[in-house]
């Protein structure tokens, strides 16, 4: 997650409150879907960005979980997601994204 997204996390945060707050993420691979989940509920792990230390607790998806995917217009998703549906694996992405959200998110499901 690049310095400038952590930013707008970060303020957005800071100006809805973390209970209003839900993160989702669309990147095609699970490592980097946890980086990413990672950052905005435990802190950047690399510790370069805004997040660096900052421990939001955000609730975090990835677009291509059942959960979301079950909140879409199906004919929405199917054009939007149909395709990185076939080619990622969704099943590493949620996996991975699952993890991290209860490991590290202040709200549970």
């Amino acid at each position: 997650m690049d310095l400038e997204i952590q930013q707008r996390v970060k303020d957005l945060t800071e100006q809805y409150g973390a209970e209003n707050i839900v993160v989702l993420l669309g990147t095609a691979e699970a490592e980097s879907a946890g980086l990413s989940a990672e950052t905005v509920t435990a802190g950047d792990p690399t510790y370069a960005g805004p997040l660096a230390g900052v421990s939001l607790g955000l609730r975090v998806y990835h677009i291509l979980e059942h959960v979301i995917k079950e909140e879409c217009d199906a004919a929405v998703y199917e054009e939007q997601c149909g395709m990185m549906e076939m080619v990622l694996d969704v099943e590493a992405i949620s996996r991975e994204v699952s993890s991290i959200r209860e490991q590290f998110s202040q709200f549970k499901d």
